[in-house]
């Protein structure tokens, strides 16, 4: 068995991380600070606010149960499984490797934003891609 403490020190760390750009988006949509960017550098546009915020609070609930079994060295999420590994592995890698290419069209796009006009979500996907790393790597024999 794999130290499961280490695994678990990464994955609370990239929860919490996570969790900070949720809390921050929420921040400037309710009260609009000025020592925090403004709304359009927090998402993309893709997903409306009141959908993306639904679905960024189930992220962070599955990503805590994960985080919370790894902490508790038992559940679902520790038991080995060398497959699942291996598909989130290479999803992790897929998944990071689109956001350095989005992050260079948009750097290319908009010249005058350089360097972090407009990274803050293509930041945080690279968040969630290392966590899906470290979670798939655990998984690898």
């Amino acid at each position: 068995m794999q130290d499961l403490t280490r695994y678990a020190a990464f994955l609370l760390f990239f929860l919490f991380l996570f969790s900070l750009r949720v809390i921050g988006q929420v921040i400037v949509v309710l009260f609009r600070p000025r020592w925090l960017p403004s709304m359009p550098q927090w998402y993309s546009g893709l997903i409306s606010y009141p959908i993306l915020l639904p679905i960024q609070i189930m992220i962070l609930v599955l990503m805590g149960a994960i985080a919370r079994d790894f902490s508790r060295g038992s559940g679902f999420f520790v038991t080995p499984n060398p497959r699942l590994g291996t598909g989130i592995v290479w999803f992790s890698f897929l998944y990071f490797s689109s956001m350095v290419i989005r992050y260079a069209l948009r750097m290319k796009r908009h010249p005058d934003q350089r360097w972090f006009g407009g990274a803050i979500p293509i930041i945080f996907h690279c968040v969630l891609a290392a966590f899906l790393f470290v979670f798939g790597r655990y998984h690898l024999p």
